[in-house]
């Protein structure tokens, strides 16, 4: 047994040692689009501000009162949006075509946490911090090192094509494929659980901030 958790932590070692520059690189470009995000808030219309912020208030409302939609539901919705999400960076990582859509993605993914938290706080203030923290902080402290983690295995596995391709030489492609596949049971099992916290534990925490705040 600690034979194999010192061969898999030196595996973990390795890859992080070899995919170092990408690991730099998804940082650097998620944390752009939070920035980016945080910007566009700024630059919305004192219209646009107040048609979102009333949408917002009426789901707050919602949740006040319970009105939200079952947790069995909550759960189906959030483990397809974030299966899809995380399924297909895997599947783009298959291609070299699909690296910048890799890249693409995971910088979305930043501007909707940086407009989100943003637009809390331009906002709501100091309460609108409180919310973003209660609702956005706690599975996306597990969620955004997976996205990075994803982003930067397909992206490696992509590269490690296209030197397949360019060098036209004998690489054992298929042992590197069985690990990326492998990774996605990973994923898989990170996305079931956070999915499971959204469905059942995050309405009660937002729901008891909610009712604190207002």
């Amino acid at each position: 047994m600690n034979r194999m958790k010192g061969g898999f932590r030196r595996a973990i070692l390795i890859h992080i040692e070899e995919n170092r520059s990408i690991y730099v690189f998804s940082i650097v470009l998620l944390m752009m689009g939070v920035i980016f995000g945080a910007v566009i808030v700024n630059s919305l219309t004192t219209g646009q501000k107040n048609d979102l912020f009333t949408y917002l208030s009426q789901f707050f409302g919602q949740v006040e009162k319970g009105e939200l939609a079952s947790s069995e539901e909550a759960f189906t919705q959030t483990f397809a949006h974030y299966s899809k999400y995380l399924g297909l960076m895997w599947f783009l990582g298959l291609s070299v075509i699909g690296l910048p859509i890799i890249l693409i993605l995971l910088f979305l993914k930043g501007l909707v946490i940086g407009f989100t938290v943003g637009f809390l706080v331009s906002q709501m203030g100091f309460d609108g911090f409180i919310l973003a923290f209660a609702a956005i902080f706690p599975q996306n402290l597990i969620l955004v090192p997976v996205f990075i983690i994803t982003a930067t295995v397909s992206i490696s596995f992509s590269l490690k094509i296209c030197r397949q391709i360019i060098r036209k030489g004998y690489e054992p492609i298929f042992q590197h494929f069985t690990a990326y596949s492998l990774f996605l049971l990973f994923t898989g099992a990170v996305v079931t659980l956070m999915s499971v916290y959204e469905a059942y534990v995050s309405p009660v925490l937002l729901k008891s901030v909610v009712q604190w705040l207002l």
